[in-house]
């Protein structure tokens, strides 16, 4: 059975990222971007980043510029911007495409295991995020509108 420790990312340097370093782990996957009316949601990422950390849980986020091209910085803008903004601290990770053709792996798994409405496997929009357990199964997905604060409830059920 396959789990997100199957994978293998990359970190904005291109630096291979082993997700199963992260086993054992409650991760919330959400691709990201900067000039999204979603964008303020890194504010309550980071608040969930903080509250669980010491408890096991982490962020990923996936900076992505498939939407409305609302992502466009390089790896060392993306960076700056949330931290300065959003003082950011969970690891953000190179950029990537998570529909279509050039899709991360990662996100093809992820969206067949956690199909959105209907049973679509497309991710529709900025700042989609998925829950992912210890065992690193897919929990559940949630859409752009799910603001992080509504998911602590889920997360605190896995830690």
């Amino acid at each position: 059975m396959t789990t997100i420790a199957d994978f293998t990312v990359e970190k904005p340097d291109g630096t291979p990222l082993d997700l199963k370093d992260k086993q054992g782990h409650v991760l919330l996957v959400v691709n990201t971007a900067s000039k999204c009316g979603f964008t303020p949601q890194y504010e309550g990422l980071e608040a969930l980043q903080r509250k669980f950390a010491d408890r096991g849980f982490e962020v990923l986020g996936f900076p992505c510029n498939q939407f409305g091209a609302q992502e466009p910085g390089n790896a060392e803008e993306i960076a700056s911007f949330c931290k300065l903004n959003y003082d950011v601290s969970f690891p953000l990770m190179k950029k990537i495409e998570v529909n279509g053709p050039g899709a991360s792996p990662l996100y093809d798994w992820m969206k067949g295991e956690a199909p959105g409405l209907m049973g679509t496997r497309a991710v529709k929009w900025n700042f989609t995020k998925f829950l992912i357990d210890r065992d690193g199964k897919v929990v559940r997905r949630y859409a752009p509108t799910d603001k992080p604060e509504s998911i602590a409830k889920d997360i605190e059920a896995l830690l």
